[in-house]
C-alpha cells in the first residue's frame, strides 16, 4: 500500500474512531495528516459521513490551499490545519472535535490544568484558550496557533478542541486525553478544589515522554 492510501485509510479509521469514542457527532469535526514527500496533506471533506468515507473522498491539498487531488470540497476547517502545519514543521497530524467536557471549558474560556499526570506527560502544561472567530476564517486560524504555540493541544473558544501530533494515533489519544481531563477537573471541583501540578513535575514529565517517544519509534513520525 502506498503513502498516500495508507494515511487516507487511517483518516478515515480515525474519523470512525472518534464517533465511536464519542468526541464528534455526525458530520462534524475533521481530521488531516502530512503526505511524506511532498508538500501536501490529505483532509477529510467537507459535510461527509465518516462511515460513508471512501480513500476516493479524502481530499490532497498543498500548503497554499489548493487542491491536488480529490472530488470534494475539504473540511470548511482548511485554513486552519494549514496554518498549524505551517507553524509547527513537527506536526503530522490534526484532529478538530467538539468534545463535550473540553468544549465547555471552551464556551467558558478557561484553560484546562495539567492536574493529572498523563496529559502533562503529553501536552506538557494548560491548554489555553483561543479567541474567539467565526469556524473558517483566517482569523480563527491564527488565534489558534497563537494559543497554541508549542504545545499539541488548544481550545477554540465558543467552537470546541483541535489536538496535534507526529501521529495520527498520538494526535487522537491526546483528543482523549484532554476531553478526560475536562471531565475530572470539573469532578473533581465538585468534591473540592483541583490541584494543578507543579511546573517542575509537569516538565520533567513532558520531557520524559517526548525522550521515550523518540527512542520508541526510532527517529519516526508515521503510524
Amino acid at each position: 500500500m502506498d503513502w498516500e492510501k495508507q494515511i487516507k485509510t487511517q483518516l478515515i479509521n480515525y474519523g470512525c474512531a472518534l464517533l465511536d469514542c464519542g468526541l464528534i457527532a455526525g458530520t462534524w469535526g475533521n481530521l488531516s495528516a502530512r503526505v511524506p514527500g511532498g508538500n501536501c496533506i490529505a483532509v477529510t471533506p467537507s459535510g461527509r459521513n465518516y462511515r460513508s468515507l471512501t480513500c476516493e473522498d479524502i481530499v490532497l491539498v498543498n500548503m497554499e490551499a489548493a487542491v491536488v487531488r480529490g472530488r470534494l470540497k475539504p473540511t470548511s476547517e482548511l485554513a486552519l490545519h494549514l496554518a498549524i502545519y505551517r507553524q509547527r514543521q513537527e506536526v503530522k497530524a490534526i484532529i478538530h472535535t467538539h468534545s463535550v467536557f473540553a468544549s465547555a471549558f471552551a464556551v467558558a474560556r478557561r484553560p484546562i490544568e495539567p492536574i493529572v499526570e498523563d496529559i502533562a506527560q503529553l501536552v506538557g502544561g494548560s491548554i489555553e484558550v483561543a479567541a474567539y472567530a467565526l469556524n473558517g476564517t483566517d482569523e480563527l486560524a491564527e488565534n489558534a496557533v497563537k494559543a497554541l504555540g508549542g504545545k499539541n493541544a488548544v481550545l477554540l473558544a465558543n467552537h470546541g478542541l483541535v489536538c496535534c501530533g507526529r501521529t495520527l494515533s498520538e494526535a487522537m489519544l491526546t483528543c482523549q486525553l484532554v476531553e478526560k481531563t475536562a471531565q475530572i477537573f470539573i469532578y473533581a471541583n465538585q468534591i473540592g478544589t483541583a490541584e494543578v501540578l507543579s511546573d517542575g513535575d509537569i516538565g520533567a514529565m513532558h520531557r520524559g515522554y517526548v525522550e521515550d517517544y523518540s527512542k520508541r519509534q526510532g527517529g519516526q513520525a508515521d503510524d
